[in-house]
């Protein structure tokens, strides 16, 4: 019974009581009072008739100063139970009558489709994901309250329980193309162990929170198990390292020697003050800038004229002699790793996979946490002066902010920032909504755990589209040349349409890389396209 469901039940009978109450009362009076004795039913008569002003008391008028006083009593008693009523009892009830209900089933006919077992901000980059490609979804929130709120919101939603076999078939899984298990490890598990009793055949993606429990979703059933954080991690700790880290990865190579890697400009940098055409980047070291982050804010192509600062993040495509020259130029000239040089504040699974990193590159570093356990340096609170400077920020060139919560992370950077103003600060945020603030606190780099998770979740369940830059920025992703097919790079104007690049194209087993506007995509050609996540998405509405 829920709260609006009590205080109802209790007012009927209070009411009912008060009622009760004065009749007898009322009954007693007329008979010790008046000398009229009146009947049980005729004294509620009255009295029902004076709570609800449709009489004022068939009696009257009375003699007795004391049944008049009593009746003043009864009157005001009235008309507060009929106010108190209002929003008690009515106003409830019209907000219940109009608010929006999630239905609690599919209410269409759905197939193909992807079911989301619970909604995370990670789900919101899933989501992005999935309307871009016209793949339709269902999201199974077992909060009632939760549900109302995202199917007003206008997602597809349904109120049900994904851990029991009638709400997954409620969100009709026989027919979908995969599940996406994204709750806590053990609800996780619980979701595909019934996602299998429902239908053995149906894809299930699980999200692990801890890496060491990923054998138990495996047990479990899970076609796929995502880690995440431990991608993160790995990613901040590349933005330190001297090394170059490249975008692609492993799986997917731009010819033999090239590839593209998103590069930070250090405070320090001799780059930081001179604009683009200014830097000699093109000239010195022969990369193609693709584009670049500016305070937060993705520009492709950058203007000759926009100024490099500290907080400059470039996407450059090269080869990787040319990507290690430019690397060299955007690190201080003044650089170098002594201890305590690189702190890291929060040592979760996240931090403890860029200490890891940090480690095998050989760049010292001190680690900050509240928690003392074995690889924590100096056990503090990361929105303390005194714990950072007893940390070393203040001598700092770098700070990794690796908190799982993001109020911390900006607060935390906005203490830093002042303790140190020429510090370099890279921060991890949960939420992609909040990074924007971040950077305006001071963070010179920030990556969102949701962008990551939900680009990996959208790379396992969409084949048509493989996302290739899972830990960056700015997403990289390699499709079908679609509705390009037969125009050329510059008929087509996909840059001004879209704010995504073409960086290469596959063409029966060539990589085309030296792309000008005279280049014309052929069907067959699968593209490797670059962009911020609604850049691609909008590439793909206006393309695929």
């Amino acid at each position: 019974m829920d709260t609006w469901q009590r205080r109802t039940l209790l007012y009927v009978i209070g009411l009912a009581g008060v009622i009760l109450a004065f009749t007898l009362g009322y009954d007693y009076g007329m008979e010790a009072f008046e000398n009229e004795p009146r009947e049980f039913l005729h004294a509620l008569q009255v009295v029902v008739e004076t709570f609800t002003t449709t009489g004022y008391g068939s009696d009257a008028p009375w003699e007795s100063d004391l049944m008049r006083v009593f009746v003043i009593v009864m009157d005001i008693t009235g008309v507060v139970l009929i106010f108190l009523a209002l929003p008690v009892l009515m106003f409830p009830l019209f907000e219940e009558a109009m608010k929006t209900k999630a239905p609690t089933t599919v209410e269409r006919d759905l197939s193909d489709h992807v079911v989301i077992c619970h909604f995370t901000p990670r789900g919101e980059t899933l989501v992005a994901e999935l309307d871009s490609w016209d793949v339709d979804y269902v999201i199974v929130e077992p909060d009632r309250d939760r549900a109302n709120e995202l199917y007003d919101e206008g997602y597809h939603t349904i109120h049900a329980d994904p851990q029991s076999v009638e709400g997954l078939e409620k969100a009709k899984l026989a027919d979908a193309r995969a599940l996406v298990a994204d709750a806590s490890d053990q609800v996780n598990t619980s979701i595909v162990l019934t996602a299998r009793e429902v239908d053995e055949h149906v894809r299930t993606v699980s999200v692990v929170e801890e890496p060491d429990r990923a054998k138990y979703h495996d047990l479990a059933g899970a076609d796929a198990v995502l880690s995440p954080r431990g991608l993160l991690g790995e990613s901040l700790a590349s933005k330190v390292t001297t090394g170059v880290s490249a975008t692609l990865g492993e799986e997917f190579e731009l010819g033999e020697d090239f590839d593209i890697a998103e590069l930070p400009i250090h405070r320090g940098s001799n780059l930081v003050g001179s604009t683009l055409a200014e830097s000699g980047i093109r000239e010195d070291t022969g990369v193609n800038v693709i584009g670049a982050w500016f305070h937060g804010d993705f520009v492709s192509p950058p203007s000759p004229d926009a100024e490099l600062t500290g907080s400059t993040v470039l996407l450059a495509s090269g080869t990787a002699a040319q990507l290690d020259a430019l690397k060299s130029k955007t690190l201080s000239s003044v650089r170098g790793f002594r201890r305590g040089e690189t702190v890291i504040v929060g040592y979760g699974e996240v931090g403890e996979t860029i200490a890891s990193g940090l480690g095998a590159a050989n760049v010292p570093h001190t680690v900050l946490d509240k928690t003392e356990k074995p690889g924590v340096d100096v056990v503090g609170d990361a929105t303390e002066p005194e714990d950072l400077e007893a940390a070393g920020v203040a001598d700092a060139r770098t700070v990794i902010l690796a908190l799982s919560d993001d109020t911390d992370t900006e607060f935390a950077t906005l203490v830093i920032r002042d303790l140190n103003p020429d510090v370099e600060i890279i921060a991890r945020a949960e939420e992609t909504e909040n990074v924007q603030k971040m950077y305006r606190a001071g963070a010179d780099y920030v990556l969102s755990l949701a962008t990551v998770s939900g680009r990996m979740l959208a790379s396992t369940i969409l084949e048509d589209e493989n996302v290739i830059s899972m830990d960056k920025q700015v997403e990289i992703v390699r499709t079908d040349a679609g509705g390009l097919a037969g125009q050329t790079l510059g008929e087509a104007n996909v840059r001004s349409k879209t704010g995504c690049t073409v960086v290469a194209i596959e063409r029966d087993g060539t990589v085309l890389t030296d792309l000008g506007p005279d280049v014309e995509v052929r069907y067959g050609d699968k593209l490797v396209i670059a962009g911020t996540d609604a850049g691609v998405d909008r590439f793909t509405e206006l393309f695929g």
